[in-house]
């Protein structure tokens, strides 16, 4: 019988967690943290994503600011924002949503964000520190994965991990985290040009799939035992319910789970400790600057 790893369940602890830290510093007369947020467009997702990380912020006592943009705006007023909230000594923290328009650089902008308030964990600067091990801010997403298997004490040393995926935003870095002294896997990261992929996935004891294609890992491609962490969230049309759409993951986990030890339900799964991840890392940064 498998276990649901419950991401939402686990962010909820980290958040009251959290909560308790944010507590003492305000009892302690000591400003509390304050993550800002900026939106640019009306992409539903985003739109979803951003308004629930402003609800965490009031649950855990944060301060939080969200500036939202129409999708036509230049990328020099971006980056003018961006600018403001690098000089605000009243920011610790903060993250612009993606994706971006197809105006606007991507890598520009993340590249234009103070490392030291970089909530997402984006910045080369961070993501170089997390290469070769020194402190810095963890990648939301990864961040998360890593903390639900430490959480549920699942084995990683010297076992086999086949990472689904190589975006910078998930792929690359959670394997470079889970091979780092401490965590010990073994990692293999396949993707779009891999050869024999389902070979590959069939040979690992953990598999991160964060490819983005809708029931990508069949159950053929999970061998019995196997740790399932399912990062995929593709909207699908579903008529007739609330929102008239549905969250799929990279996992067909009906089919998958009945192998598995343990697996990632989506939604509920990675998706909260990516939101949590960006709490955490803005309280780092707001315990740096005291």
């Amino acid at each position: 019988m498998y276990t649901i790893i419950d991401g939402k369940k686990t962010a909820s602890d980290i958040r009251r967690e959290i909560a308790g830290e944010v507590k003492k510093m305000k009892d302690g007369g000591i400003r509390v943290p304050h993550l800002a947020a900026i939106l640019v467009g009306e992409d539903p997702s985003s739109q979803t994503y951003v308004s629930n990380k402003v609800k965490d912020c009031e649950e855990v006592g944060f301060m939080s600011t969200l500036v939202k943009f129409e999708k036509d705006i230049s990328e020099k007023i971006l980056l003018d924002k961006i600018a403001e909230f690098n000089n605000d000594k009243e920011i610790d923290g903060f993250i612009v949503q993606l994706p971006l328009p197809d105006h606007i650089s991507e890598n520009r902008v993340i590249e234009s964000i103070d490392p030291s308030k970089d909530a997402d964990g984006f910045h080369p600067v961070n993501l170089g520190k997390m290469v070769i091990g020194l402190q810095g801010f963890l990648p939301a997403t990864p961040y998360g994965i890593v903390e639900l298997i430490k959480r549920y004490k699942i084995e990683t040393s010297g076992r086999n991990c086949v990472v689904i995926g190589r975006s910078n935003i998930v792929g690359r870095p959670v394997s470079i985290l889970l091979s780092q002294k401490g965590i010990d896997a073994t990692v293999t990261v396949v993707h779009s040009r891999t050869k024999n992929i389902s070979t590959i996935v069939r040979e690992a004891d953990i598999i991160i799939a964060a490819i983005g294609s809708p029931g990508f890992v069949k159950a053929d491609m999970v061998k019995e035992g196997a740790v399932v962490i399912d990062v995929g969230t593709t909207r699908l049309s579903a008529p007739g319910t609330k929102t008239g759409f549905r969250l799929a993951g990279d996992v067909d986990f009906e089919n998958v789970a009945p192998k598995c030890s343990f697996i990632t339900p989506v939604p509920g799964g990675v998706g909260p400790m990516t939101r949590v991840s960006l709490l955490r890392n803005t309280l780092i940064a707001a315990k740096a600057r005291r």
